[in-house]
């Protein structure tokens, strides 16, 4: 029996590329010599490390700068207490989330802020009500619900008059319930002159 010789697989026909030659080889050969394959992939590490170390120092810094949301105080003056007319004011509706309401007897405020899911209410003067647009709650004049799905009347917030006669509204001192919100620091008494 004759030994089976192993059969290897037919030459490839892709021959290798050319030498360079002239100009192109020496110009080849001399970048070669200064900037060789070790040089390459050392200086490369050394390049990644430094971004990567840059990139994790400016994150670190940039969290010494925090985001900040800044919103309006709780507590402001509202202006002095002839400047509003009867009835009520939405003169701060919109940058402070308050309505300021004069009476007869005197003055009292809103915060605007649907007791139900915290919505901002309409103030509707035809109708003599407040209607909140997302799911229909309706308060009165004294912020009593008067229709809807909100579970309490709307919050006062505390009214006083400060040392150069504007009235100060705090809206970190709130009351809702029937009885304490008609008194002390939730509604101001004032004559007019």
């Amino acid at each position: 029996m004759e030994p089976q010789s192993a059969t290897h697989p037919p030459a490839s026909s892709v021959q290798p590329p050319a030498p360079l030659g002239g100009r192109q080889a020496d110009l080849w050969r001399k970048l070669e010599e200064r900037f060789g394959r070790r040089d390459f992939l050392l200086k490369s590490g050394w390049a990644f490390f430094w971004v990567f170390l840059g990139g994790w120092l400016l994150s670190n810094l940039r969290y010494l700068f925090p985001n900040v949301l800044y919103e309006p105080t709780l507590a402001f003056k509202a202006g002095k207490p002839e400047d509003y007319p009867f009835g009520i004011s939405e003169k701060w509706k919109k940058t402070q989330r308050t309505w300021v309401v004069r009476t007869q007897d005197g003055f009292y405020c809103f915060w605007a802020r649907c007791t139900h899911l915290g919505c901002t209410p309409n103030w509707f003067d035809a109708e003599g009500r407040f209607k909140c647009p997302c799911h229909g709650s309706n308060f009165n004049q004294n912020g009593d619900v008067i229709a809807g799905p909100a579970p309490n009347p709307l919050w006062r917030c505390a009214i006083t008059l400060a040392d150069d006669g504007q009235l100060f509204i705090d809206k970190a001192r709130l009351e809702n319930r029937p009885g304490l919100r008609e008194q002390g620091e939730f509604f101001l008494p004032f004559e007019s002159a």
